[in-house]
């Protein structure tokens, strides 16, 4: 099972318990002396700004909610390390003697969405087609039907009734709440 080159694994754990399995690993490689054989120990998350009830807040979101993922040299000893870690069930893509390791191509994929996550995303809570009401600007308290979504910018397009007509109109997202 000796393999001298770093590799990226996906340790499954108890939903819910991924930073505390990330801490009492790292707390076991450092009394352990591990440190030449486990590198990093991460838990994948992403920043989102979500908006609720009128107000705008950032949230860091888990992107794979049970499993950390750990950097590390494959030997009998790291394999038992994390292995036996509390809380940890097992590796991912293993059979019960050897575990598999991510593919480079999923490593960056998923270091560019960690990384992305410094501009945190918006996590607009409006479907198409939904009944609003204006709660902002030149037509608020006015009703409104939302005809467009863009969770880029966290905007809004919404149908107005003027004049007997549907006139299409961008919000920002703190402008409107749902019915």
């Amino acid at each position: 099972m000796v393999d001298k080159a770093r590799h990226w694994y996906a340790v499954h754990t108890y939903s819910g318990y991924e930073d505390a399995v990330a801490r009492y690993l790292k707390q076991r490689v450092d009394s352990l002396a591990m440190n030449d054989k486990i590198f990093n120990i991460i838990v994948p998350k992403e920043t989102k700004i979500k908006i609720k009830n009128g107000k705008r807040r950032t949230a860091e979101e888990k992107i794979y909610p049970g499993y950390v993922l750990v950097e590390m040299v494959l030997t009998e000893d790291s394999w038992y390390v994390v292995r036996n870690t509390p809380r940890v069930t097992g590796f991912v893509g293993s059979d019960s003697t050897t575990p598999t390791p991510l593919s480079q191509a999923e490593i960056d994929g998923l270091m560019g969405r960690i990384g992305a996550g410094k501009e945190a995303k918006f996590n607009v809570d409006l479907q198409v087609g939904e009944t609003v009401k204006i709660t902002d600007g030149p037509f608020k308290d006015y009703d409104a039907k939302v005809s467009e979504v863009d969770q880029e910018k966290g905007k809004v397009k919404v149908l107005v009734g003027i004049f007997g007509r549907d006139t299409v109109v961008e919000l920002d997202s703190l402008q409107v709440q749902k019915l």
